[in-house]
């Protein structure tokens, strides 16, 4: 594409209300677009998370939750105690099949290595045991929610 060419098609689009012109002739590709008070130019760059919360005039508000609240609620509201935590990510189920009977409930005495739950991880059922003795206080999830690695399923006492 020639210079004279290129330096016309400028002009067009400064003058039209167009944003942005693109050509392809063969191989070549030519790309103008309109850089001015009626057009805004958008950077996309990667989220950076900052220590102190920012408010950008104009912008939205978001609020980011942490993985562990999400699925326990504030985790401030776990009682005290041993907690046990899942091995892995998956689904967690209370029984072994569905209307079957929980494998343990609040305030069940079990011993180190009884079943608590299972977790579904692709298309495989993997069998929770209890790593201390003692009194379930709290089950902190809902049959079938997801689980994250790490979060808090058991508290025993």
């Amino acid at each position: 594409m020639d210079l004279r060419k290129l330096k016309k098609l400028i002009e067009l689009v400064e003058e039209s209300s167009i944003a942005e012109l693109e050509i392809t002739e063969g191989e070549e590709k030519v790309r103008i677009s309109k850089s001015g008070a009626g057009v805004q130019n958008y950077a996309f760059m990667p989220p950076v998370i900052a220590p102190a919360q920012q408010q950008i005039p104009g912008a939205a508000s978001v609020e980011l939750e942490k993985p562990a609240e999400s699925a326990a609620g504030e985790t401030n509201s776990i009682p005290d105690g041993h907690i046990v935590k899942s091995p892995m990510v998956g689904t967690f189920y209370r029984s072994p099949s569905p209307g079957a009977s929980a494998f343990v409930e609040v305030g069940q005495r079990v011993k180190e290595g009884d079943t608590l739950c299972i977790i579904e991880a692709m298309k495989l059922l993997n069998e929770i045991e209890a790593d201390k003795s003692g009194v379930i206080k709290a089950i902190l999830l809902e049959n079938g929610q997801p689980v994250e690695y790490g979060e808090p399923l058991f508290v025993i006492e």
